[in-house]
């Protein structure tokens, strides 16, 4: 019998930091001493691995224990054009939320030893409320007027919400869940991740960088409000820095591409393995994190892993001047600069490229944060919050 269960609609593995974010905190959880399982959604275009093949893909030991099981869900997504995926996406979400409430109830029934269960879906928590063990986590609050009640029903008969940043407490406090029920944890790093990380001279020579040109790094999916078109339109007045983009999905991939056609600057890797991304970093002279100022995820409500795992390496940061980006980060800690606007952001890099001494303290500063930010650290945070809400032990 799992201690803790948690429960994400994600598809595993994933080509997205969401099932990176989902296995690591688990794990962390694990190495904390807690029996953990991971419920997730089977999708129809993503097979099914062997638990220990998937737990090494994430860079996990296999022996901590923890358990990850999929669940069958309507999934007829990607059958139909993207404009028309609303309401298929929603079956999606509703028939997985609808089987994870049936997992937990008749697998983890009351017993002697009790099992808390943390959830990042509001349907599966609106139909567990009554659970003395339940936990919810929040990474934004919807605006249609079913889910928002559902939600708040949900909040209100559950031991505590969890919110992924400061923006999403500010909308739980404005829909009426109790500020004394919230606890703000941001996103956080796997620290085995960034050991023995090689000098930067051999991380490039490892990825084949360039080993006298300043490097950009930018690591991460490509959804239109992460603003990596920005970056590019940024890229083409710096043609003596070399630009490296690495993730997305293939369509995204292939669309950056095609922005980026004569800019032989620019290198756009694509999706890549997980533990290939801290070498980017690594090699990297600034990172970026260019989001636009809307939609409200990308202006509000995110919680980037891309900044913690700066943080991991110290490397020093240019990111758009959002209240997203002002909830982690303070002025001594990253170069903030105006959103949406691609000579903004050039200026910005081209300045900080230029002094050495600069990009050395900011770098250094947010290294100190590191530790603070580790999915550890994050866990056992969570853990004695949970006791506390819950007086389980």
């Amino acid at each position: 019998m799992p201690r803790l269960v948690l429960i994400a609609n994600t598809r595993l593995p994933s080509p997205r930091a969401q099932g990176l974010q989902v296995l690591h905190a688990a794990a962390a959880f694990a190495r904390a001493g807690e029996a953990v399982r991971v419920l997730h959604a089977q999708r129809r275009d993503t097979p099914l691995w062997q638990r220990d093949d998937l737990l090494r893909h994430y860079g996990l030991d296999p022996e901590l224990p923890l358990e990850v099981q999929a669940l069958r869900c309507v999934d007829w997504i990607d059958r139909v054009p993207r404009r028309w995926q609303y309401l298929p996406a929603r079956w999606q979400e509703w028939t997985f939320a609808r089987r994870a409430a049936q997992h937990v109830r008749r697998w983890c029934l009351p017993t002697g030893e009790p099992t808390r269960v943390l959830c990042r879906e509001i349907e599966t928590a609106h139909a567990l409320r009554g659970r003395e063990d339940l936990f919810l986590e929040i990474h934004r609050v919807p605006g249609g007027n079913l889910r928002r009640r559902w939600l708040l029903e949900a909040a209100q008969a559950c031991q505590g919400v969890l919110a992924i940043s400061g923006g999403v407490r500010e909308d739980l406090l404005e829909l009426g869940v109790p500020a004394n029920k919230i606890l703000v944890e941001h996103d956080a790093f796997d620290a085995g991740r960034f050991r023995d990380l090689p000098e930067r001279a051999e991380a490039r020579r490892v990825l084949g960088l360039p080993a006298e040109s300043p490097i950009v790094v930018y690591t991460g999916g490509l959804l239109a409000w992460k603003g990596v078109d920005v970056l590019i339109e940024a890229s083409r007045t710096l043609t003596d820095v070399h630009f490296v983009i690495a993730g997305g999905m293939e369509a995204d991939v292939q669309a950056m591409r095609a922005l980026a056609r004569g800019l032989d600057h620019v290198q756009i890797e694509g999706f890549q393995p997980p533990e290939r991304v801290p070498l980017y970093l690594a090699a990297a002279d600034v990172g970026v994190v260019p989001n636009r100022s809307a939609p409200a995820i990308s202006a509000k409500y995110t919680s980037p892993l891309k900044i913690f795992e700066a943080m991991a390496v110290g490397l020093p940061l240019v990111v758009s001047d959002l209240p997203s980006m002002r909830d982690i980060l303070g002025p001594e800690e990253a170069v903030f600069v105006k959103p949406d606007d691609g000579n903004a952001l050039a200026e910005a890099l081209k300045s900080l490229l230029r002094e050495d001494g600069r990009r050395k303290k900011l770098g250094q500063t947010l290294g100190l944060r590191a530790q603070e930010h580790t999915f550890d650290a994050r866990a056992a945070r969570i853990l004695k919050w949970m006791q506390s809400a819950s007086g389980l032990t």
